[in-house]
């Protein structure tokens, strides 16, 4: 469903003819926004790769970042730590292969400091930004009702409507729905290996 299909579906639910477009995509981009702050599903996962060939204590996350997953530094997943130890760490000025990291607003610092190689960020990202009527993204193929369900709730607010908790637990229902099946996803049809409690002889 574009954009424009999605704006006249909602405005379809909500009903009411005092409402513009312009106040329809309000609602609908709050909506989104609402979403993101919470799915996290495997469409939302990227990965960014940052090429190192100076000295570098920090990466700057990319303009869609909403949450780490992991960050591998050639082949090896470092550690998160908090800022105070983090801190401590840069003072001695270590110099290598990083094994720590920790964000500090829009960047990851990284000790020890690398000088060359590959820095990896796996990452939730935000969907693209919808604009004209045409556009979709992959939220608006996968999950219309959602957005459409979380404007609602932000129209009602706005209108003082009495369809508001309604529209909130029709909200709940279908993004827990999604999240529940992409949770089971990362399981159904797998093998999950189990550790042994005794040495193997290999």
């Amino acid at each position: 469903m574009n954009y424009g299909n999605l704006r006249t579906h909602f405005k379809n639910l909500l009903n009411r003819s005092d409402i513009s477009d312009d106040l329809s995509n309000t609602f609908i981009d709050q909506g989104i926004n609402r979403i993101q702050r919470s799915l996290r599903i495997p469409s939302m996962e990227k990965q960014h790769v940052f090429t190192i060939t100076a000295s570098t204590s920090k990466v700057t996350l990319p303009n869609d970042f909403l949450e780490i997953i992991d960050l591998i530094y050639d082949n090896h997943v470092l550690t998160r730590i908090d800022m105070g130890m983090m801190q401590d760490y840069i003072k001695t000025g270590q110099t290598g292969s990083p094994h720590y990291f920790t964000r500090e607003g829009g960047s990851l610092l990284l000790h020890p400091i690398p000088s060359s190689g590959s820095v990896a960020l796996n990452y939730y990202a935000s969907y693209a930004d919808l604009s004209s009527d045409s556009d979709t993204n992959v939220l608006t193929d996968i999950a219309s009702d959602v957005i459409c369900y979380a404007a609602l709730v932000y129209a009602s607010d706005y209108f003082l409507d009495e369809r508001r908790d309604t529209f909130e637990a029709a909200y709940l229902y279908h993004i827990t729905e999604i999240q529940e099946q992409a949770n089971s996803a990362e399981t159904v049809g797998t093998v999950t290996q189990m550790k042994s409690a005794y040495p193997l002889n290999l």
